[in-house]
């Protein structure tokens, strides 16, 4: 188990982004929390298996509406009491 933090530049904002991570964490079974940023960016950290992590970052990049030009990322400590996936505002 890993825990990244994401920061998602480009068409991430108005075009349903928390949302879509949101359902592709779940049905993933990755805990964590995805939010808008101020700046037009989105952040997120997510938790869990490295290669569903994977896969819900793939998913994104293919998504309708959403371009994601460039992500920073960088793995972080894992919270072993995290058991959700959370859109904050």
């Amino acid at each position: 188990m890993i825990r990244k933090h994401y920061i998602f530049h480009g068409r991430v904002q108005g075009v349903g982004f928390r949302v879509t991570l949101y359902q592709a964490c779940m049905r993933l079974k990755l805990t964590g929390w995805v939010r808008n940023l101020y700046d037009g960016n989105v952040e997120a950290c997510i938790q869990g298996d490295p290669s569903k992590i994977e896969q819900a970052i793939a998913y994104m990049y293919n998504t309708r509406y959403i371009k994601i030009t460039k992500v920073d990322e960088e793995e972080i400590a894992v919270l072993p009491s995290e058991k959700s996936f959370d859109m904050k505002y």
